[in-house]
């Protein structure tokens, strides 16, 4: 028992036993098989771990691309495709599969991405027939590679003011796309600097002198690896980390086309030049298109939970094996960890004192620092569990339209607070490991680098979730899509405002939570800490009281005769902290039914424990906001702290099990200062 237990024990608590392989099968869910396909193809291709930092970075760019290949065989990348195209017809298990696969070198998950995601999955979900059965045999097998050319220079998030341009030539039934100036450079395109051969390219289309708006077109690059004539090719050069891609800048030079190479599931140009879409208004059709592609969020949300994971299973081994002062003579309490790599961990380790030396985890301040991101990260899992589930759904068939927003704006959110958490976890169990995190051999470089950019790539974070707080201004409201930026500013300082601040109001509010829990306007001071029903009453307090202050702001500058744009760009603080307090909501809501849908069990229990943690946590982080708001007394404020710290007592003798059950591929932790 560790030192700090016994309070545990004196209050009846009796801690859980885990069955680890249980666990690992209720979190690899319905994919279980695909997942441990691709942990088998992680350890057939370990040593991909060691190339990245011996090798040069062109050759370590062609051994990626080799694996990438090889995995392609196996049939772990296609699971998305159509079964008659050599995929597997399953968009949830394809989403798995990345997931998994972030457990390995994250240069192969991003070039995975680019070939399967982003190039395969712009042809999938924007062509027609006539593409698929041009290009996705190949595609799919890892014999055609492309790259997905939408970032500019100058656009990165503003995708509609992206500046290169594809004008029709109805006498040669051609498209002829060129960059209109430096800002319109396509880059850090991915695949694009040595292994594309073809690009899906995304341009302003110019039909008849009249502009369209944003299309995706198929233009070749490369024929035998040489570039073709007109396209211009520079390598965005060697990067902070994923140095496996070959991230590449392209500019087009009036590089013809012919009228098919449109990707043409929207909208299309007949051969005398006459312009035809199902989908009349233009914002409509390119919020349409855009959302096709939302799995690559999903997909960069799921691997930021996955690097999460395997950043905690070192820190948590290491910290169970690493000793560091004699507890009886420490009186700060603090382990300090050393800066010399691969200190000794034996139970024969001693102070001056000859006591044995006290494990890292077993120091209050170390539980702190490690536990509630191990909760977060579980949270975080079944939160990704849903967004796929969703996802899954949307892309089988579920044609609402109502359901495809909820996709898009849960995508986002989920994927920017899985990505930073990701950021945030890394540093913290680098920090965790002392000297010995900071070799290379034992992953966190590499982890820091090559997950630093997934904050920004798909979608800013704060871009993101402005998106998510936008859609809960305007509930989801279709005519959201028939807006220009000013418009929906508009739309969302006008009736939308109304609509919100009456669904939100306080009253509203109480009344809800007093269905839900006892103590009638004093039910946050007398429901129970550990009461998940309380737990989710303070998040949706939080959020909606956020919500109808947003828009009551929002109105207020408008009513003053304001520029709506210039009011909505004013709040953007409140924006941000509403989308972070909704993710946070939805989040808590689907680690509490995963919890509550388990039978009984050391499972249950440990899962019990940390959706506590977590919840707990993040009402301890956000403790300010709600003691502002008479939510939080002083007392109740120093009550959670206390709990939180016998929760991380609590979960400290199940740490080693819990990261267990992720199944992280041992050959993937590599870590020999760490682990052995």
């Amino acid at each position: 028992m560790a030192p700090d237990d016994t309070s545990a024990a004196a209050s009846g608590y009796v801690q859980p036993e885990i069955d680890v392989k249980a666990l690992a099968g209720l979190l690899d869910g319905e994919y279980a098989e695909i997942r441990d396909l691709v942990r088998t193809n992680l350890a057939a291709h370990a040593s991909v771990l060691e190339d990245a930092e011996v090798l040069g970075m062109d050759a370590f760019r062609e051994r990626v691309r080799d694996v990438v290949v090889e995995m392609a065989g196996t049939g772990q990348t296609g699971m998305g495709f159509p079964a008659a195209y050599g995929g597997g017809d399953d968009v949830g298990a394809s989403v798995a599969a990345f997931e998994t696969l972030a457990f390995g070198d994250l240069s192969v998950l991003v070039k995975v991405g680019v070939q399967f995601g982003l190039f395969g999955g712009a042809i999938l979900q924007l062509g027609t027939e006539r593409h698929h059965d041009a290009y996705l045999p190949d595609l799919v097998a890892g014999r055609l590679m492309g790259c997905f050319a939408m970032t500019e220079t100058g656009h990165g998030s503003n995708v509609q003011a992206l500046g290169t341009v594809a004008r029709y030539d109805a006498d040669a039934q051609e498209f002829v796309v060129t960059t209109e100036g430096d800002a319109a450079r396509k880059d850090y395109i991915g695949n694009a600097a040595r292994h594309a051969e073809l690009a899906v390219v995304f341009a302003q289309l110019e039909v008849g002198g009249e502009a369209r708006g944003v299309h995706a077109l198929l233009v070749p690059l490369r024929s035998g690896g040489d570039v073709l004539p007109g396209v211009d090719i520079e390598d965005d050069g060697r990067k902070m980390g994923l140095n496996g891609v070959d991230n590449g800048r392209i500019r087009f030079d009036g590089v013809r086309v012919p009228r098919e190479a449109l990707l043409n599931r929207f909208a299309d140009v007949t051969p005398d030049g006459t312009y035809v879409s199902s989908i009349d208004n233009p914002n409509r059709r390119f919020f349409t298109m855009l959302g096709t592609l939302v799995q690559g969020r999903v997909c960069v949300g799921g691997a930021g939970v996955s690097v999460a994971k395997v950043a905690l299973t070192l820190a948590v081994k290491y910290a169970v094996r690493r000793r560091q002062f004699d507890a009886s003579t420490d009186t700060s309490g603090t382990p300090r960890t050393s800066g010399a790599p691969g200190a000794p961990g034996a139970s024969s380790a001693s102070g001056a004192s000859g006591a044995e030396e006290q494990l890292l985890l077993d120091y209050g301040l170390h539980q702190r620092r490690l536990l509630p991101l191990l909760a977060r990260t579980y949270a975080l899992h079944f939160a990704q569990d849903t967004v796929r589930g969703q996802l899954h759904a949307v892309f089988s068939g579920d044609e609402d339209p109502q359901a495809r927003r909820r996709l898009e704006s849960r995508a986002a959110g989920t994927k920017a607070l899985a990505t930073w958490h990701a950021t945030r976890t890394v540093q913290e169990c680098r920090e965790a490991c002392g000297g010995a995190g900071y070799l290379a051999v034992n992953r966190f470089a590499a982890l820091k680098a090559d997950s630093d950019v997934f904050t920004t790539f798909e979608g800013d974070n704060h871009v993101l979730l402005q998106l998510v707080a936008k859609g809960l201004l305007t509930d989801y409201a279709s005519e959201f899509e028939d807006l220009d930026q000013l418009g929906m500013v508009r739309y969302v300082t006008g009736l939308a405002v109304e609509t919100v601040i009456e669904k939100t109001s306080a009253h509203k509010l109480l009344e809800r939570v007093r269905d839900l829990l006892p103590g009638g306007d004093e039910w946050d001071r007398e429901a129970g800490l550990l009461d998940s029903e309380y737990q989710l009453a303070m998040l949706r307090y939080r959020e909606e009281h956020m919500l109808a202050g947003l828009a009551r702001r929002l109105k207020a500058g408008v009513d003053r005769g304001r520029d709506p744009g210039a009011v909505f760009s004013q709040v953007q603080d409140h924006v941000i902290a509403l989308a972070r307090a909704h993710v946070e909501r939805l989040v808590l809501e689907s680690f509490v039914d995963a919890c509550e849908t388990r039978p009984d069990g050391g499972n249950k229990v440990a899962l019990g424990l940390l959706c506590d943690l977590f919840a707990l946590s993040t009402i301890e982080a956000d403790r300010a906001w709600f003691m502002e708001h008479g939510r939080l007394t002083v007392q109740r404020s120093k009550a959670i702290s206390r709990e939180v710290n016998d929760l991380c007592r609590k979960i400290r003798p199940l740490a080693v099990d819990l990261v267990d059950a992720w199944a992280v591929p041992p050959r993937m932790l590599r870590a020999p200062d760490l682990l052995a």
